[in-house]
């Protein structure tokens, strides 16, 4: 019974993570209708950003700060100088620039920030707590936490603010929406500001329990990417489901069968969910996109 918490201590952890990753694909997904593969690099840049602004001295909290600002800077300059210019290219062609962007961020980290694995101290200790027989770091309380704020955040943005409402009215019909007075540029502009914005703070938040390197976005990004796709590409609701079932389903392969195979669960997932299930747990069973 204890190993069986401990597993799915460690996969509500990872899943938080993967929550708000796929939550991210699923805010572009809705205003623009791109899957934006360079969003599991958000998550590495607050990390990387974080730690080794610490490692210069700089205080935990205006680190963790100053790294969500620059991965906020980043969504929104990679919408202004690689998707805007190229709103009118097909879907196919607006998800290889979001690669290629991936690449750049990449390699741009590794130039200025090196290719080293860096380490952010933990925000409140490392002495592990005892719960049902299995031990939780304080860290994974901050994941989990974090993570709810921000989903909760999201939520309330969406439904109760003006702006919120008007994303959602880009995201189902653009032409209406411009017709109305409202601004779609800016509202694609703000989704990719909201979703750097959660990957960041949860690259930052994992940091402590993960490590980071430089290349690591792109297993987080394809984690996020099936999370959401599981939950149902779009649906806020689906990607927290999906993150936190991706999560737990490695924490058990890891647990129960071997590490070894744990990164090969999402991989399984996405061919799974395409045959069997493409619209995933929450997602319509047809959109139209005008």
């Amino acid at each position: 019974m204890a190993d069986f918490a401990q597993f799915v201590f460690a996969g509500l952890t990872t899943g938080a993570i993967y929550a708000l990753a796929a939550l991210g694909f699923s805010v572009i997904y809705n205003a623009s209708g791109v899957i934006n593969f360079a969003q599991g690099d958000f998550l590495m840049l607050g990390g990387m950003v974080a730690a080794t602004l610490v490692g210069a001295q700089v205080p935990l909290s205006a680190a963790v700060l100053l790294a969500v600002i620059v991965g906020v800077a980043a969504g929104l300059l990679l919408y202004l100088l690689a998707i805007r210019p190229a709103r009118n290219a097909n879907i196919l062609s607006l998800i290889i620039i979001t690669i290629g962007a991936s690449l750049f961020i990449q390699g741009a980290v590794q130039l200025v920030l090196g290719k080293n694995q860096r380490t952010l101290p933990a925000f409140s200790g490392d002495d592990a707590l005892s719960w049902f027989g299995a031990y939780v770091l304080p860290q994974s309380l901050w994941v989990w936490g974090v993570s709810i704020v921000l989903m909760i955040g999201c939520a309330c943005f969406f439904k109760l603010t003006l702006t919120g409402k008007a994303m959602l009215a880009v995201a189902a019909n653009r032409l209406a929406s411009q017709a109305v007075g409202i601004s779609t540029s800016r509202m694609l502009l703000l989704s990719f500001g909201i979703a750097a914005a959660l990957s960041t703070v949860a690259g930052a938040v994992a940091a402590p329990i993960t490590t980071t390197v430089y290349d690591l976005g792109l297993m987080l990004g394809m984690k996020g990417f099936v999370a959401a796709t599981l939950g149902g590409l779009g649906s806020g609701v689906g990607a927290i489901v999906g993150g936190l079932l991706v999560g737990l389903l490695e924490a058990f392969m890891a647990g129960y069968v071997s590490s070894a195979y744990k990164d090969a669960v999402p991989f399984v997932l996405i061919i799974v969910i395409l045959l069997v299930m493409p619209q995933g747990i929450f997602g319509k069973r047809s959109t139209e996109r005008v």
